[in-house]
């Protein structure tokens, strides 16, 4: 066996080529066997052991593998794998399995695939990954209900599967995709590197079934982990370590080719769509939307405009905020315990996010009863609404806002590249102002004629101006998507397009269709229209309520892309 040495790199993994077993005749027996027993696959050099009652008893053998002592402040365990060893025979993933108890298609550590090389001189090394247990775990601060804790100790991340809700914000956290949703438990779950075995001075699982050794606990010096991850290297297609910090530490003795990635880099497939999360995201901004149109409205036409269909609006709008919300339990593996994503106000955005809304929810329901409470004759003994309309109408659009922002922090927080804060940002403002938009013009129209002449004379015509250019400008910018695609490099904007324009071209043809036709088509011509072309009343009424559908049915579509078309951070994985 021959090992081949490529340009310098900031990684070093082995590189082998397979040559012909050739025996030296000038070699004596006993060399050539010694030789031969060089070349035993780690299997075999375990069979071997074991045949020969050359192990030592099971206790001692495997507590070689763990550190011989407690941390020390500043130091924390972590996972040291040897590349060099690693065969990729996934007895750690089959042990990790059994003797942790999952359920079926439950899996907390995986093997995966770095190839790279040149066809004269190919590399290839398999990689086994688990959980980190980071120095500042994105799983811990982003769950809104405390299920996460770091061991003061040991530094190992634990999830509490009693206090978790299944909201799966955890897995868009983190960045090496450790945590895993059991759909049967409706909790994630993930690694915990045994702790309770390593408390009895007993490898983990992994660590114990990995016949070559390729596995271990070590100690890691928490401020040298903090220095390392500065330098931006970690594994080839895997985030970069300055986000978490993680502790796990991968070594070799060989040479890595500057090409070296991961197995399934280039492949693209569909994420979840998170339905519940597609509905709870467009119908608050929708119902935000519209109160903060409504508001503007009642500044530019003044009283007129509360007393005419203020009222409805306000209405209408509030029933879509509450749809919003209870849609938003459906994502909740455990919905009877919602009330628990409070508990992480200090750290998470998404705790952060169900406080905004519910004071909008609050805030609206008020003003909204204040329109309908003084026309109710079993409701005239209380005391009067009516002159809180005007800080309450303040109240809902800025907690409504407040709400919006926690959204926008909630997917910016996970620092990945296709939910940046500012993309993020623009598509759920404008959303706002285009369901917003859209609702308020069509409320108005159905009332009545009359209300409809009011629009058509004073407000009609800037709202509808207003809806044409907010709806243009998205479809610009989502189209600018597509210029990742003469890019050279494979990036995660690239791929967002690539799966936009194959695997989910329908979806996205269909957004640009209903976004089109209800946002740019439909108002442009009410718009012509009106005021004195003798078009009725009831076409404009008709006009409204198509391009309400139609930019709705868009912005779910949008929506839906968010999610389905935006490729998960994780580790190197294999070929499928």
């Amino acid at each position: 066996m021959s090992v081949a040495k490529v340009s310098d790199t900031h990684f070093r993994l082995p590189i082998v080529n397979s040559a012909p077993k050739i025996h030296d005749n000038n070699k004596s027996l006993l060399e050539s066997l010694l030789a031969d027993q060089q070349k035993l696959t780690a299997v075999e050099k375990f069979s071997r052991m074991h045949e020969e009652h050359a192990l030592p008893a099971q206790s001692k053998y495997y507590r070689d593998l763990i550190p011989l002592e407690k941390p020390k402040p500043g130091q924390q365990y972590g996972f040291e794998v040897d590349l060099d060893a690693c065969t990729a025979c996934k007895a750690c993933v089959t042990a990790c399995h059994s003797l942790n108890g999952l359920d079926d298609n439950e899996v907390w550590r995986s093997v995966g695939l770095l190839h790279g090389g040149t066809p004269q001189t190919p590399a290839q090394q398999s990689v086994t990954t688990a959980c980190h247990h980071c120095l500042d775990p994105a799983c811990m601060s982003g769950c809104p209900v405390k299920a996460y804790e770091k061991d003061p100790i040991t530094g190992i991340v634990k999830h509490l599967d009693d206090q978790c809700i299944g909201c799966q914000y955890c897995i868009l956290m983190c960045p090496y995709d450790a945590p895993k949703f059991n759909a049967e438990r409706g909790i994630v779950r993930k690694c915990d590197m045994c702790s309770d075995r390593l408390a009895n001075d007993e490898a983990p699982a992994c660590v114990q079934s990995c016949p070559n050794g390729a596995i271990r606990i070590t100690m890691v010096d928490q401020q040298q982990a903090v220095q390392e991850s500065q330098t931006s290297l970690f594994l080839p297609g895997a985030a970069a370590p300055e986000i978490t910090i993680p502790t796990t530490t991968y070594k070799t003795q060989k040479s890595l080719p500057r090409n070296m990635l991961p197995a399934d880099f280039y492949q693209v497939s569909r994420e979840h769509s998170h339905p519940p999360l597609v509905a709870m995201l467009v119908l608050t901004q929708l119902s935000v939307g519209a109160f903060c149109v409504n508001l503007a409205l009642n500044e530019l036409l003044g009283a007129q405009a509360t007393r005419d269909f203020g009222g409805h609006s306000a209405t209408f709008a509030l029933v879509f905020g509450i749809a919003a919300l209870k849609a938003s339990l459906f994502h909740l593996g455990r919905p009877q315990f919602a009330f628990r994503a409070f508990l992480g106000l200090k750290t998470s955005w998404l705790s952060r996010e169900i406080l905004g809304f519910s004071l909008f929810a609050g805030a609206a329901t008020l003003y909204a009863a204040s329109f309908w409470v003084p026309a109710i004759p079993a409701l005239s003994m209380l005391p009067p609404i009516g002159p809180l309309q005007a800080p309450l109408s303040y109240a809902v659009a800025l907690s409504g806002i407040l709400g919006v922002f926690c959204s926008v922090m909630v997917y910016a927080a996970t620092q990945r590249e296709h939910w940046r804060g500012a993309l993020t940002g623009f598509k759920f403002a404008t959303t706002a102002a285009i369901l917003g938009s859209s609702t308020v013009l069509m409320i108005g129209l159905l009332l009545s004629a009359e209300h409809a002449a009011l629009l058509l004379t004073r407000g009609f015509r800037g709202l509808s101006a207003f809806l044409c250019v907010t709806t243009a400008l998205k479809l610009l910018v989502e189209l600018s998507m597509f210029r990742h695609l003469r890019k050279r490099s494979h990036s995660t904007l690239k791929r967002s397009a690539i799966l936009m324009t194959g695997e989910l071209k329908g979806a996205t043809g269909w957004r640009f269709a209903c976004g089109a036709l209800g946002g740019i088509v439909l108002p442009a011509l009410s718009l012509f229209s009106a005021p004195n072309s003798g078009v009725s009343s009831e076409v404009l009424m008709a006009m409204a309520v198509v391009a309400f559908l139609f930019c709705l049915a868009g912005e779910f579509l949008e929506r839906y892309l968010f999610f389905a078309a935006a490729p998960a951070s994780k580790m190197p994985g294999g070929l499928s």
